[in-house]
């Protein structure tokens, strides 16, 4: 099984499931060019990552792959215990972070995609703050009394995690959102987190 990363990007996250599965896999990083490059389109036509390659299957993403990786190696539980209401709860809040938090973040890191006027940019981002900011309260809420966003460590961590990051990177107001400073502190501190940043030269 090989990944397709690029360091700090959702694909991280990716990286990090597929530590915590404690199996081997192969992970090649990208940069914004090599994505775009004939050898990585093959693979991945929309020029994106993550992709992951396992044999003669090759997937695209985010959440499938997190699926995928989850159903591949059950001993690691990714998606809990194998019943169906704990694969759903982490597959709901997979869902939270890849269609709500994900998307909000897309005015602060291309807002020329939605506006071509620059001069409107920063109020564009300072609106895309305050929805991330309400995105974040909801997730504090949901971690309230629990080490994990689904009440057990799932797949939606990592992912979640990553967003953290970017997060701090691009000035979201997260002040007072004590249970996802603990939840950050909590990832940063596990072996599996921070091997995957340390291959990525996040660490």
């Amino acid at each position: 099984m090989k990944l397709y990363s690029k360091p700090g990007a959702c694909s991280t996250a990716d990286h990090i499931a597929l530590q915590w599965t404690g199996q081997p896999f192969e992970v090649e990083l990208l940069t914004a060019e090599r994505m775009k490059a004939p050898e990585f389109l093959k693979i991945n036509p929309t020029g994106a990552v993550p992709a992951l390659v396992d044999g003669d299957f090759v997937l695209t993403q985010n959440a499938a792959i997190m699926g995928y990786i989850a159903d591949s190696f059950p001993q690691a539980r990714l998606a809990g215990d194998g019943s169906p209401r704990q694969r759903a709860e982490a597959t709901r809040w997979l869902c939270f972070v890849n269609s709500d938090l994900h998307p909000a973040f897309v005015p602060l890191f291309s807002p020329a995609k939605f506006l071509a006027d620059a001069s409107q940019h920063d109020a564009l981002k300072a609106t895309a703050r305050t929805r991330l900011r309400g995105l974040y309260e909801q997730a504090e809420r949901q971690l309230a009394g629990k080490d994990w966003l689904a009440g057990f460590r799932s797949f939606a961590d990592p992912y979640l995690y990553i967003t953290l990051r970017w997060a701090g990177a691009v000035g979201v107001d997260l002040s007072g959102l004590d249970h996802l400073a603990a939840f950050k502190a909590r990832m940063e501190a596990d072996a599996g987190v921070q091997a995957a940043l340390k291959a990525e030269g996040l660490a």
